[in-house]
């Protein structure tokens, strides 16, 4: 099965982090959770916000990349929004499986990188009314990932919520587009991981 490195969103290491790292090890992956705040999480997005700002965006990913430097080659880089774009950061300079995106994705451009690596497999989950969604650069990313020979699956879920799968986040949380999720992202893992 694949190696999964697992990244968290701005609030940090929350109840939808370890309830997918569960999952993910339960379908007999082995996976690492990527703590990029040292144990410290948050409720409030304006807070976490605040708080990635203040470590800034360079020492994040620089810290993400690190944190995968023992994972062998051909491992799945797999993150939730702000997660997201530290999965795509590190799939563009390490070779990678595959990259599973949750409610975030970002142009390459954005993270320094020339192009999408070539024929990179992706797959990407959103809740159609979630607030936090750039339908912009989920297309540009699209197009950047096919230009490179890969495919992004693309996934919209019913609903809201922007981390839909947190159930520590009631007024996000949607459990049939979690499952349905889970479903979908499972079965990636598993083609990429042959």
């Amino acid at each position: 099965m694949a190696s999964i490195a697992l990244f968290h969103s701005v609030l940090g290491v929350r109840a939808g982090v370890l309830d997918a790292a569960g999952r993910l090890r339960a379908a007999g992956h082995d996976v690492l959770v990527v703590d990029q705040y040292g144990g410290r999480f948050f409720d409030d997005y304006a807070e976490a916000g605040a708080h990635a700002g203040s470590v800034g965006f360079p020492a994040l990913m620089a810290a993400a990349l690190e944190a995968v430097r023992d994972l062998p080659d051909g491992f799945v880089a797999a993150g939730f929004s702000n997660g997201a774009g530290m999965a795509e950061y590190v799939a563009t300079r390490r070779r990678c499986a595959g990259v599973l995106l949750f409610s975030g994705a970002l142009p390459v451009a954005v993270l320094g990188a020339p192009s999408w690596p070539a024929g990179l497999p992706a797959q990407l989950h959103t809740a159609a009314g979630d607030p936090l969604r750039s339908a912009g650069w989920a297309a540009q990313l699209a197009d950047e990932v096919a230009a490179a020979g890969g495919e992004l699956e693309a996934f919209e879920y019913p609903g809201e919520g922007h981390l839909f799968t947190d159930p520590g986040l009631p007024a996000e949380y949607d459990p049939v587009a979690t499952e349905a999720l889970w479903r979908h992202a499972l079965a990636f893992c598993a083609r990429v991981a042959g």
